[in-house]
Parts: C-alpha cells; structure tokens; sequence
C-alpha cells in the first residue's frame, strides 16, 4: 500500500516540469535564433556585395578604353567595401569583363572568416563565397 500511495504523490507532483519542458524546447530555439542572425547578417552581406558591384558598375561607365573602366570599377569597389564597417577589402575580388556592348563587373567576397560563418556547425548556412555581377550598356543608347 505504501509503494502505491508513493507513486500516486509522486504523479501528483507538478514541480519542475516548466525545467523539463524547457530544457527539451530550448536547443530547438536556440538553433532557430541563431540561424535567422546567421541568414540574415548573410542577406545582409550579400546586398552588400551587390550595392557595391552596382556602384562599381556605374563608375565604370566615365571610362574611354577598357582598362580605365576596369580600373575605375575596382577604385568603386575598394571605396565602396571600405563604406561597409563589418567588410574587409582585403577579402574581396572583383572582376571587370567587356562584351560588345556592356561591361561587367562581378564582386567577389569571402565570408567564411566572418562572425556570422562561426555558427555555420548551429544552423545550416549558405556557400561562404558571396559572388554578386553588375552590367552597364555601353553608349549606343
């Protein structure tokens, strides 16, 4: 009779279970938290990028040959990275192409030494190489 009345109090028992019901929901939380910071500093990187091969892409419009274009795209992406507080230019690649009538810029960068790339083992995250292209018509407008 006492095992049965020990059993019947301890069901009857409500303390604690907030601690267990805790401790089964808080890994899942954590792990959602830190992939919506994760994607969305990612997002944020990634406009980044494409803002500066956009502004690249309209500097190289005042050059007259292709080198002065290329060379006024990677000044626009060296200045435009250097605006960004949490990109480093010394991670970035920038490539000018010319085609008949436009020239592309693509803008290359490396996240994976970024804060953001840290909790890559947490919550899934995309490629760290974030690579954005911008082209501009050139005349015959």
């Amino acid at each position: 009779m006492r095992k049965q009345q020990f059993f019947q109090k301890f069901g009857a028992d409500r303390t604690g279970t907030a601690l267990v019901e805790f401790a089964l929901v808080c890994p899942m939380l954590i792990m959602l938290v830190v992939g919506m910071l994760g994607w969305g500093a990612y997002f944020w990187m990634a406009h980044s990028v494409q803002q500066v091969a956009n502004d690249a892409a309209r500097a190289a419009v005042a050059g007259l040959t292709g080198a002065e274009r290329a060379s006024l795209a990677k000044a626009a992406v060296t200045e435009g990275i250097a605006d960004y507080s949490a990109l480093d230019t010394t991670l970035v690649k920038t490539t000018v192409t010319e085609r008949s009538d436009r020239t592309v810029v693509s803008v290359s960068y490396d996240a994976s030494k970024t804060v953001v790339f840290a909790f890559a083992k947490i919550a899934p995250m995309p490629s760290s190489m974030i690579t954005r292209q911008a082209s501009v018509r050139l005349g015959g407008y």
